[in-house]
C-alpha cells in the first residue's frame, strides 16, 4: 500500500500552507498518541469557498467545499506531524454545514471530507463522524469540519 503522501499526489492533491488561526485558539493539539484538529474552514489557496446549501450552492458544490476542508484538515497534519504516515487512524470527524433550512442533505455534503480521507488513508481512514447544519459559519463559508485523529508517538 502506498503512503498517504503519494497518494495525495495520485490525487492531484498538493497541501497548501496551513491555515493560520483567526481566533484566540491554535489550529491543532497533540494530546497523548491524539491529534485534535480545530475546525478547517472550506478554503482554497485563492480564497475561501462561501454559499449557503439550498440557497446559493447545490449538493455537488457543497461536497466540492468538504473536501477542501479535508485537504485542509490533512494540511494541518502535516504540520502537526510531518510525515502522514504517522496518522494510524482519522477517529472522528465534526461536521458543520452553513445551509438553508429546507435543505436536508448534511450527511452528503461531508462526504466530500468523509470520501477523502477514505482516499489519502485507506481502511484507516474510515471513522464516526457527525454532520449538523448552521444557519451562518465564520466568515461566510459553507462548511468547517474538525478532526480527531490517532497518531504514531
Amino acid at each position: 500500500m502506498s503512503t498517504p503522501e503519494a497518494r495525495l499526489s495520485e490525487l492531484g492533491i498538493t497541501l497548501p500552507e496551513p491555515m493560520k488561526a483567526v481566533a484566540n485558539y491554535v489550529p491543532f493539539v497533540i494530546s497523548g498518541n491524539q491529534l485534535f484538529v480545530s475546525g478547517q474552514v472550506s478554503a482554497t489557496p485563492d480564497g475561501r469557498i462561501t454559499g449557503r446549501l439550498g440557497e446559493t450552492m447545490d449538493l455537488p458544490a457543497g461536497q466540492n467545499a468538504a473536501r477542501h476542508c479535508g485537504i485542509n484538515l490533512i494540511a494541518q497534519c502535516k504540520a502537526a506531524v510531518g510525515d502522514l504516515s504517522k496518522i494510524t487512524r482519522v477517529v472522528k470527524l465534526g461536521g458543520f454545514v452553513n445551509s438553508h433550512p429546507l435543505f436536508t442533505e448534511i450527511p452528503q455534503v461531508i462526504n466530500g471530507c468523509s470520501d477523502l480521507m477514505v482516499e489519502v488513508f485507506g481502511d484507516k481512514g474510515r471513522h464516526a463522524r457527525s454532520a449538523v447544519a448552521c444557519p451562518t459559519l465564520p466568515l461566510g463559508v459553507a462548511v468547517e469540519i474538525d478532526g480527531i485523529f490517532e497518531i504514531e508517538t
